[in-house]
C-alpha cells in the first residue's frame, strides 16, 4: 500500500475506539487463542524471546503481560555514571538536537512546537528552549519498559488528551505536528542535568500508558489537560535512580526526552535511524 494511502486512512479511522477495543482485547485471558495470537505475533515482528525472563509464550495470561514482559536479569547492564545519561528505552533514534526558536524537528521538512507539545505551558516550555531533545522510537517487537536516564526526582506529571495517529516512521514523515497532537504523559525530573522531561507518547493501538508511580493514566481518556505535582523533598518525594524503570507501553509508542540549553552533548551514534538499548550511554554533561 502506498504512504499517502496508509496516512489518508487513518484520518477517516476511528482511532479511539479502534485502539480501545484492541485495549480490551488485549487485557483478555484467552488461554490457547491468547498463546497462539502472541506465537504470531513473535513471528510476524521477530522478537527475541531469547532476551525475555520468561521465554514461553503459555506463561502469559494476557497479551498485554507479554508485550510488557520483563527482560533476563542483568541483560541491560547500566553504562553510565553521574556525568551520562543512558537510553531510557530498546529503541531506535527518530530525531535528536537542538530546540531551536521553541522548534523542535519531527521529520525532514517537518516541525512542532515546543509549547504545544508540554500542553500550552510557556513558562514550563523556557526551561527547555534552545536546550536539547531526543525523539525514540518503540516499534512493535521492541522491550515495552521505560526507564530513567539519569537520577531524578519526580516534580509533575501532566496527561494531555490527543489524536491517536500511528507514530511509526512513515506517519511522522507526512502528519504535521504528529508528537504535538497525539495523546501523551509528560513526566517532569529535577535532575543533576537539570530540568529533565521524559514524554510517553500515545499512538494507534497503544492500549495504555503506565508509569510507576501512578498506574494507569490513560484510559481512561479526557478532554482536557490533567496536572499533578509532587514532592521533591521529604519522604514523599519521589526519587529515582539512573536504570529504574518509571513507565510502560502497551502496544508500542514514542518517548521523547527534553533537556535544558547547556546542560549536554549527544554521543556520536544518536543520529536518526540508529537503534538503541537501555542502559547505554546516550549524552554527556557539557564540558
Amino acid at each position: 500500500m502506498r504512504d499517502d494511502l496508509k496516512v489518508g486512512l487513518q484520518y477517516l479511522a476511528p482511532k479511539h475506539a479502534l485502539t480501545r477495543v484492541m485495549g480490551k482485547l488485549a487485557s483478555l485471558k484467552g488461554g490457547w487463542f491468547t498463546t497462539s495470537v502472541i506465537k504470531w505475533f513473535i513471528k510476524q515482528y521477530h522478537v527475541d524471546m531469547g532476551e525475555a525472563k520468561v521465554s514461553d509464550p503459555g506463561y502469559y495470561r494476557t497479551f498485554n503481560d507479554f508485550f510488557v514482559r520483563e527482560l533476563k536479569p542483568a541483560l541491560r547492564p547500566i553504562e553510565g555514571d553521574n556525568d551520562t545519561l543512558v537510553f531510557p528505552a530498546d529503541a531506535c533514534v527518530s530525531q535528536a538536537g537542538r530546540i531551536e526558536q521553541g522548534q523542535l524537528i519531527q521529520a525532514k521538512g517537518h516541525y512542532f512546537s515546543l509549547t504545544e507539545l508540554i500542553g500550552g505551558d510557556a513558562a514550563l516550555a523556557s526551561q527547555f528552549d534552545e536546550g536539547a531533545f531526543a525523539t525514540l522510537y518503540l516499534s512493535p517487537r521492541d522491550y515495552h519498559r521505560v526507564h530513567m536516564p539519569c537520577d531524578g526526582v519526580l516534580r509533575e506529571m501532566i496527561y494531555i488528551p490527543g489524536d491517536l495517529f500511528s507514530v511509526n516512521p512513515v506517519t511522522a514523515e507526512n502528519v504535521p505536528n504528529l508528537f504535538a497532537r497525539n495523546e501523551r504523559v509528560v513526566c517532569l525530573f529535577e535532575t543533576d542535568f537539570g530540568p529533565m522531561a521524559q514524554i510517553l507518547v500515545g499512538a494507534t493501538i497503544v492500549g495504555s500508558i503506565e508509569t510507576t508511580w501512578a498506574g494507569t493514566v490513560t484510559p481512561p481518556t479526557g478532554g482536557s489537560i490533567r496536572r499533578w505535582q509532587y514532592p521533591t523533598e521529604g519522604e514523599q518525594a519521589i526519587h529515582f535512580v539512573q536504570g529504574d524503570e518509571m513507565g510502560r507501553f502497551k502496544l508500542g509508542s514514542t518517548v521523547i526526552n527534553l533537556f535544558p540549553n547547556g546542560a549536554l552533548h549527544f554521543d556520536d551514534q544518536v543520529t536518526p535511524g540508529a537503534p538503541t538499548q537501555m542502559g547505554q550511554p546516550y549524552a554527556h554533561r557539557q564540558a
